[in-house]
């Protein structure tokens, strides 16, 4: 069972239809939409300010969400993926957003709809990544602009899949 943890007297909230693996870390101030999912060993912590997530979200394996103390919130909008090990912290992630493997999106930085963030990228602090681009590198910079065909059968087919492949675990362990 996930471990959901009370801060300051703040429990998070969850939407319907959420999966939370055995391992997953969810703390404090953090508000989920629906069909969301927080898988192995991923922390959502809303300890020092708030984080607030839509709906078809995924936390992949090992993702960090966090925020910094009063100044810099996290919000998530929807069908995001946040994929394996990631780090989130204090910003602003706009709907149908790709952030890639062992990315890194700081304090401040605002991740336009339509986006992805390539694996290894470092989004520093007060970025403001252009909607429909694919940003990379450390410092992570645009590298193209992302066509209709990519936001259809990537961004939104991983968020579809990670509802489908939450499912799974429902079914085989009731």
């Amino acid at each position: 069972m996930a471990l959901i943890k009370t801060v300051r007297g703040i429990q998070p909230a969850f939407g319907n239809n959420c999966y939370l693996a055995d391992n997953a870390t969810i703390v404090g101030d953090v508000v989920m939409g629906d069909n969301c999912s927080v898988w192995f060993q991923a922390v959502v912590r809303g300890d020092v300010h708030y984080i607030r997530i839509g709906n078809n979200v995924n936390i992949q394996d090992g993702a960090i969400i966090h925020c910094t103390f009063e100044t810099a919130p996290t919000n998530i909008g929807n069908n995001v993926s946040i994929a394996h090990k990631a780090i989130v912290h204090g910003c602003t992630i706009k709907d149908n957003v790709l952030i890639g493997m062992n990315a890194v999106v700081m304090d401040n930085s605002v991740i336009g709809e339509n986006s992805i963030i390539a694996a290894g990228a470092v989004v520093l602090e007060n970025t403001i990544v252009e909607p429909g681009s694919v940003y990379a590198g450390t410092p992570a910079k645009k590298i193209k602009d992302i066509n209709e065909e990519l936001t259809r059968h990537l961004l939104t087919r991983i968020s579809k899949n990670y509802i489908k492949y939450a499912s799974w675990y429902r079914e085989d362990n009731p």
